[in-house]
């Protein structure tokens, strides 16, 4: 068995403006201060991070790693979320989602598209630069408004939706198969991969690709009332990433899992700060080892009620009490003795019935 890597912690909720979270090294000594050996890091932001400069120089890339090693910080991931939120979009969020485009592609669908598109192959290289296998990203969505099937769905529209999905992905999921990295889809409400029937559904529309993976987020499958740990039972395979992020749902009878249009305060279901949601995170940890996940376990804070600095101060603390070092042994192997197969064969009564069908 393996034993999960962490902590680590997302740094997008973070970045900022001031010291020490407008720089990467700054972050990283701010991260490894607070008790993490690994930070996620958003490639879009260019105060933490050079996407177009990774993704063509190996030595920037060694830079980089040079400079967190003095502070004892890894990278974990690298994260393209807004980037592959843009692979696939549906009209109706067209001026939403270019604000996480350049100014130069905003308004043209096509050419915010490439945009997205260059980037995650940039990003592709630069994980391979900076020795990483995996890769943490969102999958986009064409179908997504049409989660609730009323008005009725002419038939075949959401197979149209994955076969397109799947074609826009396709050469993107190659380029990351060349630099041998895996990535990782958050599934995620607002994206077409957002629970495990969505992800087979991707996975059947990209011939089952071998680098077609999961970022593992238990509080989106809890807010969507799944159960979040068959789904590590069913998709265990496939899991790759892992954001540990904590969430709670307390059913009333204004509003529901839709949320009714509420601030995320007043909904049922809202993120909450590690410890302070009802995720089983004890049930996690011990699923994760129990199938030899061995990547990292990443905070990712997200809390309408707490501070942020305090919910990462937690999270150090609270990841690393429920990181399972998995067993070399079994524990009863001091009761156990030597192979002996012929002694096993008398145990199972098999020798005697041998020498009886010989006799016969």
């Amino acid at each position: 068995m393996k034993t999960i890597k962490g902590p680590g912690i997302f740094l997008a909720q973070f970045a900022g403006d001031t010291p020490p979270y407008n720089s990467l090294e700054s972050m990283a000594q701010w991260a490894s201060d607070l008790g993490y050996v690994a930070i996620q890091v958003p490639t879009w932001d260019r105060r933490l991070f050079d996407l177009e400069l990774a993704g063509s120089s190996r030595s920037y890339c060694d830079d980089i790693i040079a400079v967190l090693s003095r502070h004892g910080i890894q990278i974990s991931e690298l994260s393209t979320h807004l980037q592959g939120q843009l692979i696939a979009t549906h009209p109706a969020y067209d001026e939403l989602y270019d604000g996480f485009a350049p100014q130069q592609v905003r308004g043209n669908e096509r050419a915010r598209r490439e945009w997205a598109e260059r980037q995650l192959r940039l990003a592709a290289v630069a994980s391979r630069h900076l020795g990483l296998t995996t890769h943490a990203t969102f999958s986009g969505a064409l179908a997504w408004h049409l989660f609730y099937p009323w008005p009725q769905r002419p038939t075949g529209l959401v197979e149209e939706a994955f076969s397109e999905l799947g074609r826009r992905w396709l050469p993107i999921l190659n380029a990351f198969d060349e630099s041998g990295v895996d990535v990782c889809f958050e599934i995620h409400p607002g994206e077409d991969l957002h629970d495990g029937a969505s992800f087979e559904r991707f996975l059947e529309a990209t011939g089952s690709h071998q680098r077609a993976n999961i970022l593992f987020d238990p509080s989106h499958l809890h807010l969507q009332q799944m159960d979040y740990l068959e789904f590590i039972d069913i998709y265990h395979s496939r899991i790759r990433a892992f954001h540990v992020k904590d969430a709670e749902y307390r059913p009333n009878g204004r509003s529901g899992v839709y949320g009714g249009y509420q601030s995320w305060i007043d909904r049922p279901g809202r993120f909450r700060s590690l410890g302070d949601g009802t995720i089983d995170f004890k049930g996690i940890f011990s699923k994760l080892a129990q199938y030899d996940y061995d990547g990292w376990a990443v905070v990712e804070w997200e809390c309408s009620l707490k501070h942020p600095e305090s919910g990462a101060a937690e999270g150090a603390d609270f990841v690393r009490r429920q990181i399972i070092k998995v067993t070399a042994r079994a524990f009863d192997d001091f009761a156990g003795t030597q192979p002996d197969s012929a002694r096993n064969r008398r145990l199972l009564g098999l020798e005697t019935r041998d020498v009886e069908t010989v006799q016969g």
